[in-house]
């Protein structure tokens, strides 16, 4: 079930076009709450925690209604395609700014926010899916993982990278039509990516023909199945950190590092308008600048370029570690590589507390060695799910992958929740006021925030993998079993 480099590429776009949503929500979305809409810190975390656990149960019920799809698409393709419209409208509506009262505008985040959240569980999940259905080969799932990874990763950069310059530059001082356009923007290429990913997939392994449906079997067995066990409480950790540490990353930039020290390394590379009025050099400048998307940096502006160029090049850095990620899958197996990865990024998160405001050149170095460490990581996980998937029909003998992914994603969605509503409580509790100096304790908070809290939850991830049981050797006998059972009832 080898794949070719136009579905692998195609099936990518996809969780690109998720991607452009997904890294919005964890990066600013609470921003955009407090400091755009208006809404305070603690009622922003709890809208967040509504909303994602809204989403994290709708996502099993998406599960069973799509492994219970049959169409001549498949079961799961259709979905991707029947969601994509709707999805770019209903982004473009949860980051808008109605003129509306405080509680006005509070009902309204809310329910565009549970809707844009329902659509992405109905697009999301049977996508997801799609890896445990497109081939069995648990190389090219991998290598499939990778593709989709490389796409996430370059939506990231794009996301994290020029998300801040376009609102600024669609909004010339209005924040909130500049956030509505370039959401807009995201919106429109979601919808085309959509569209390439249903064209260019195919779905090839269908469960056994006789094969009775039954939900209730279907969640009562992964309680017995320990793998999935522990990829799902995995699964609640891993986004916990990401919502976390993603949502307050851009607090640790506007209000704790030095400015001066932040513009000095600015200025180095080209980025800073000369005093004597002359046109900046530098590649950076350059680059960026060609877009029209970040203009010469000055003192008002230095924190959001600098977290923008902070995310570009993380983003860089971690688009090199996933391309690793297969060659040392091969050689290691996956649940090695994750246990090593998520260990070294543990540490150098926790690292981020020892640093002062003025260690600008350190934040940027020290992220980018975790970035490295955490980067082959991200393609396993997904990688790992789908051999949930096959664990558990070699275990049953029954195929649920629709059900596996739901409640996996079930767990994702906890754990964005729990980490939105978390870093808007330690926020609050710590004294953050908007748009204000802050206090020692609401700068230890943030610095808390992005860095020890963070870790503890990663420590917990570690724990899972161990107590993981699937390793490289049961990964291909299973493989190869299941490959026999297919073509003896392919063949009845």
């Amino acid at each position: 079930m080898k794949l070719s480099f136009v579905e692998k590429a195609g099936y990518s776009l996809g969780d690109g076009a998720a991607n452009l949503v997904f890294q919005t929500m964890i990066l600013f979305q609470l921003n955009f709450y407090t400091d755009t809409l208006g809404i305070t810190a603690a009622a922003a975390g709890t809208l967040l925690l509504v909303g994602r656990l809204w989403d994290a149960f709708f996502d099993p019920m998406m599960g069973v209604m799509a492994d219970r799809t049959n169409t001549r698409w498949g079961k799961f393709r259709p979905w991707v395609l029947w969601t994509a419209v709707p999805w770019g409208v209903v982004m473009v509506l949860a980051y808008s700014t109605p003129n509306f009262s405080a509680s006005g505008k509070l009902v309204y985040a809310c329910l565009t926010n549970v809707l844009l959240m329902t659509l992405y569980s109905a697009n999301n999940t049977p996508y997801s899916a799609l890896t445990g259905v497109m081939t069995g080969d648990v190389v090219e799932r991998t290598t499939l993982s990778s593709y989709r990874f490389v796409a996430a990763m370059i939506a990231q950069l794009m996301v994290g990278g020029f998300t801040l310059p376009l609102v600024a530059k669609f909004g010339q001082g209005n924040n909130a039509k500049g956030w509505q356009m370039t959401i807009g923007l995201w919106a429109c290429i979601c919808v085309v990516l959509f569209v390439i990913t249903f064209l260019t997939t195919r779905e090839r392994i269908q469960p056994d023909p006789k094969q009775k449906s039954s939900a209730k079997q279907d969640f009562g067995n992964l309680l017995k199945t320990g793998p999935w066990i522990a990829m799902f409480i995995l699964t609640v950790a891993h986004f916990i950190v990401l919502a976390m540490r993603g949502g307050t990353l851009s607090y640790y930039f506007r209000y704790f590092l030095d400015n001066e020290r932040l513009f000095g390394l600015l200025s180095s590379l080209g980025l800073t308008a000369p005093a004597n009025g002359s046109v900046p050099g530098g590649v950076w400048h350059y680059l960026l600048s060609t877009f029209g998307l970040i203009v010469d940096v000055k003192r008002s502006n230095v924190s959001s370029v600098g977290f923008s160029l902070f995310n570009i090049s993380s983003q860089f850095i971690t688009v090199i570690g996933v391309l690793f990620s297969t060659f040392l899958t091969v050689r290691f197996g996956k649940k090695a590589v994750a246990i090593a990865g998520f260990s070294l990024a543990t540490i150098f998160m926790a690292l981020f507390i020892l640093l002062p405001p003025d260690a600008v050149g350190t934040v940027f170095l020290l992220e980018y060695v975790r970035a490295l460490a955490y980067a082959p990581t991200i393609p396993l996980i997904w990688a790992m799910f789908a051999d949930v998937v096959d664990y558990a029909e070699w275990k049953t003998g029954r195929r649920t992958t629709g059900v596996i992914y739901s409640t996996i994603l079930f767990g994702l969605k906890a754990g964005l929740s729990l980490g939105g509503a978390m870093a808007g409580w330690l926020l609050s509790g710590y004294g953050y006021r908007p748009n204000a100096v802050q206090t020692p304790g609401a700068l230890q908070g943030i610095r808390m925030t992005i860095s020890v809290y963070p870790a503890i939850f990663f420590l917990i991830v570690i724990v899972c993998l161990i107590c993981y049981k699937i390793g490289k050797k049961l990964n291909l006998q299973i493989q190869d079993e299941l490959a026999e059972r297919r073509t003896r009832f392919a063949t009845i």
